[in-house]
């Protein structure tokens, strides 16, 4: 869900649950494109008869291609302010790499609004704690590929 803040209130949505993204398969297309846009080819990303040697038995995705998926699951499960005008990328309190998402994977966000600071008159600075979960289909369970605290700087109007 997205979570639509009121401004005048915003103190009250701190520590509320924001839910889980739908489930986004990641594939070897996938990963080949991040490797050419970012030029990181190593061969546990994109070399599937190498990496069949490696501990993960195959190719893996970026622990940055997971990372980027952020913003597209922000789509469902973010908050947004009453009268923003944008929201803005302000960077990472906390990023950990847990648990590495394997090719043709499935992953989803999970999400948690851990607060929110008036930086300036209608600024706020807002901090949420996602989870990258890899789907376990024989387990019907779940890892976690990754953790962060996300910084988001909202420009509200007056």
């Amino acid at each position: 869900m997205v979570l639509v803040i009121e401004k005048d209130n915003y103190q009250q949505y701190i520590g509320t649950d924001l839910g889980v993204t739908d489930w986004l398969m990641i594939d070897q297309i996938w990963i080949n494109q991040f490797a050419d846009a970012t030029l990181d080819h190593q061969h546990i990303h994109v070399d599937p008869e190498l990496a069949k040697e490696t501990p993960f038995g195959g190719t893996i995705a970026h622990g940055f291609l997971s990372l980027s998926l952020l913003s597209f699951f922000a789509e469902q499960i973010g908050v947004q302010f009453e009268n923003s005008k944008i929201g803005l990328n302000y960077g990472f309190d906390k990023v950990r790499f847990l648990n590495p998402v394997k090719v043709d994977s499935k992953i989803r966000g999970r999400g948690h609004l851990v607060d929110i600071k008036e930086k300036a008159p209608d600024q706020y600075l807002v901090k949420m704690a996602i989870t990258v979960e890899i789907e376990d289909q024989k387990k019907s369970e779940f890892a976690q590929a990754l953790y962060a605290e996300w910084l988001i700087l909202v420009i509200c109007d007056p």
